[in-house]
């Protein structure tokens, strides 16, 4: 009988295709584990500590994003559907946010306007380049629109990437302690705000909190994708 070594059981599991899929929703569920265990505390984000570990392990693994993406790409696919099925509480809730149409269209402006123009220029006033201010401007819509407007634009959409999900983690974690503190309780507009702000990332956290929520976050996610994607190359026309 041969011995294995560690090493040789390794280079035998990563040919396997669907090891890195099983690996990334072990380590959301590991993620997910500690949020309920915390009582649903924000600040334990459960994105942010799956991330956490699946950079970690192909650090130590040595193992190139290419090849993780390659056995993962499946939870990739599910991106659409899962956007999609967002339709659903919507519907549901079709005759409510009708009836709120002109405060989110003003919400909606103000928001793209906001996000886009002070991450600009805090970024310029700290001396970023160019190509890093052309790849920050989306980074409060969804990563597949991001990454179009980035590449379109001149930016770089991988690193256009990395700053959508800093973005959605970030306000997943900020929204509900912020909002509490500012005092607003009206659900709608913690909703709309957390899509706007922190785009499916945020959404998931407004479902997890209220259903309300959830469905006004959704709706902000898509009208803030699809606004972005015609105000920043109009804005990136003009000034770069």
């Amino acid at each position: 009988m041969i011995a294995s070594t560690p090493d040789d059981i390794w280079v035998y599991l990563a040919q396997t295709p669907l090891l890195w899929l099983t690996v990334t929703l072990i380590a959301y569920g590991m993620g997910y584990i500690a949020f309920t265990r915390s009582g649903s505390n924000p600040i334990v984000n459960p994105v942010a500590i799956a991330a956490a570990l699946l950079i970690a392990l192909l650090l130590i693994t040595d193992t190139p994003y290419q090849t993780y993406f390659e056995g993962a790409q499946f939870v990739h696919f599910l991106l659409g559907p899962a956007t999609v099925a967002l339709a659903v509480p919507l519907y549901n809730n079709l005759p409510r946010v009708r009836r709120a149409a002109l405060p989110m269209a003003a919400a909606l402006a103000a928001g793209v306007i906001t996000a886009v123009t002070v991450a600009l220029v805090v970024a310029a006033a700290l001396g970023a380049e160019t190509q890093s201010l052309l790849s920050l401007a989306p980074k409060s819509v969804t990563t597949p629109i991001a990454m179009g407007i980035s590449e379109r634009i001149g930016g770089l959409p991988s690193l256009s990437a990395g700053l959508v999900v800093a973005t959605g983690i970030t306000g997943a974690i900020v929204v509900t302690p912020l909002l509490n503190l500012l005092r607003i309780h009206d659900w709608r507009a913690r909703g709309f705000a957390v899509g706007i702000a922190a785009h499916g990332i945020g959404t998931a956290r407004a479902f997890q909190v209220n259903q309300i929520a959830g469905v006004f976050a959704a709706v902000a996610m898509g009208l803030n994708g699809l606004t972005t994607a015609i105000l920043v190359p109009v804005l990136a026309s003009l000034f770069f």
